[in-house]
């Protein structure tokens, strides 16, 4: 017999799972304790809602499950939005929430999280694909068991359990969860789908992170060089298909380019929609002059297939890899070398003497100075936007970008926790000043636990899209400029990091090179600030 927050703490370990992110209080301390017996990292991270994030990039690097612990009440509340932010993002994360002892249920407890306090088993079932409260040391089996399988099968996403304090510290007969094995359905449409391929005149294939979920790089490459369909991405799709490849016109919706909105323009016959809901972010521009005469639509979740456009549609649901390569069976294997064009470096211009640099040259200045292979998360705001635009990707998987839920500072935390999970990948975070004032204290947490990022941090001393997108509207803005901005420079040094403000797109080439030999030198992360125009209009305003 050994105790509940034991055996817990012991299927981390069993599952390969060697950091733990979150925030102590006493509700949770039993756990905590363990994971020093386990011989786990216990990551401090400054905010529980950056915990749930750093978690779920773990999560999306390691391939298995992230897990983030808060205390009962406001611990738990804070991780509420990185819950919603790993539903929007697919990715599987597990939240541990305390509660005080069960046996004190009723009466006025601090921090209660039962329904007498902050229910966190009923908030959380919103954001949630399971929330649930432990209250037998016995039940944490069977729930454990369900929360894995709902977390990790169908569309992955994430789960949590309550866990009041005394029965952290219950005894209990010790046990080791296996992952779910995944048996996936293939759809009953494929065969149709083929059919609609080889009939099709004038189709184009729209990509969402469906296929970052999916990891289906290889079948759709394939899907669009058999067929010769071009190519267009969603924001949340952006890294999915290689911006050199013959068949690419780049974004469509916010930051996209001229190229796939003119396709689009000449009467598609077949749209071919793979792992996207189409939110308003990925058909900005899209109007029903443009609908295509047909859509296939590729998803695990039927909920908005057919909803945003409204043309006949043929559903394909289940996973996107499974399905591709069922239709794939008996087609060729295709020479994608031949559909790569040579690599082409976008020429700096310099900004004007007083004036402060293009964010369209800082991506620039970024995609001319990174590795091919580097991983970019771009945080929430319109320094992602000019990436989804100006950043060529030439090795899919290596840009992710949420346009569904939208946390600010999730970017950061994504790439602190991918980082620790894949050390041997050159991890950069795309973030802007304001979600620099939301969750900038965890360069503090990637500096301690030698997560080496490079952060950099577009700086324009506003919050850009939603400044800009009020200014369309109404002709001035309300509380989109800070008064007082951000000093990125010495925020980040006051954390201990090393950072650099660059004034000109040839300071921020030189200052990428040294950061990228800094951190292997040192394992530690680093940041450039980008001080960039304050009101260079930026690629997001086709929102309705």
């Amino acid at each position: 017999m050994t105790t509940t927050a034991s055996v817990l703490v012991a299927n981390f370990k069993y599952w390969g799972i060697n950091h733990i992110f979150g925030i102590p209080g006493k509700a949770i301390s039993p756990i905590l304790f363990e994971i020093l017996t386990h011989d786990l990292e216990f990551v401090l991270s400054k905010h529980e809602a950056a915990a749930g994030f750093e978690a779920s990039g773990y999560a999306l690097m390691n391939q298995k499950i992230g897990v983030a612990v808060g205390t009962s009440g406001p611990g738990g509340t804070n991780l509420l939005t990185a819950a919603g932010q790993a539903k929007a993002s697919n990715l599987p994360l597990l939240i541990i929430t305390g509660h005080p002892s069960l046996k004190d249920t009723g009466k006025a407890m601090g921090q209660d999280s039962s329904i007498f306090g902050t229910d966190l088993v009923d908030m959380f079932k919103s954001v949630t694909k399971f929330s649930a409260r432990v209250e037998r040391g016995d039940m944490l089996q069977p729930f454990l068991q369900h929360a894995l399988e709902k977390a990790l099968s169908g569309v992955k996403g994430p789960v949590h359990l309550s866990i009041p304090f005394d029965i952290l510290l219950q005894e209990i007969e010790p046990f080791q969860l296996e992952f779910p094995v995944s048996h996936e359905m293939i759809s009953p449409n494929t065969c149709d789908v083929i059919e609609k391929l080889h009939a099709a005149k004038r189709p184009l294939l729209f990509l969402g992170k469906g296929v970052h979920s999916s990891k289906a790089y290889e079948e759709v490459q394939h899907i669009a060089e058999h067929w010769n369909i071009p190519v267009i991405t969603t924001p949340g799709g952006k890294g999915t298909f290689p911006s050199n490849h013959k068949l690419s016109l780049g974004a469509f919706g916010l930051g996209g380019t001229v190229e796939a909105a003119e396709y689009f323009n000449e009467q598609v016959d077949l749209l071919i929609i793979i792992g996207s809901r189409l939110s308003d972010m990925s058909i900005a521009g899209l109007s029903e002059a443009m609908y295509p005469e047909h859509i296939i639509h590729f998803d695990y979740d039927p909920t908005f297939i057919g909803k945003s456009i409204q043309v006949p549609t043929t559903p394909v649901l289940g996973d996107i890899k499974s399905n591709l390569t069922a239709i794939l069976k008996d087609i060729p294997e295709t020479n994608s070398e031949a559909f790569l064009s040579a690599i082409e470096v976008s020429p700096l211009q310099d900004n004007q003497p007083g004036e402060r640099m293009s964010a369209v040259q800082v991506l620039r200045a970024m995609r001319n100075t990174l590795p091919d292979d580097a991983i970019i998360f771009g945080d929430d705001g319109s320094h992602s936007f000019y990436g989804i635009k100006y950043f060529d990707i030439y090795k899919p998987g290596t840009f992710f970008f949420d346009d569904i839920f939208g946390a600010m500072g999730n970017g950061i935390g994504y790439s602190i926790g991918a980082k620790l999970a894949a050390p041997e990948k050159t991890i950069i975070c795309l973030v802007g000043d304001g979600c620099m004032f939301m969750h900038g204290t965890e360069l503090s947490t990637a500096y301690n636990y030698n997560s080496p990022v490079l952060f950099i941090v577009l700086n324009n001393g506003r919050l850009d899209m939603v400044e800009k997108g009020m200014q369309k509207m109404i002709g001035t803005s309300i509380g989109g400029i800070y008064e007082t901005p951000l000093d990125v420079a010495k925020f980040a040094e006051s954390m201990g990091l090393t950072a650099t403000t660059c004034h000109t797109p040839y300071d921020l080439t030189g200052a990428i090179k040294e950061a990228l030999h800094m951190i292997k030198e040192t394992n530690k992360p680093i940041v450039i600030e980008a001080l960039v125009l304050e009101n260079e209009i930026p690629p997001t305003m086709g929102r309705q």
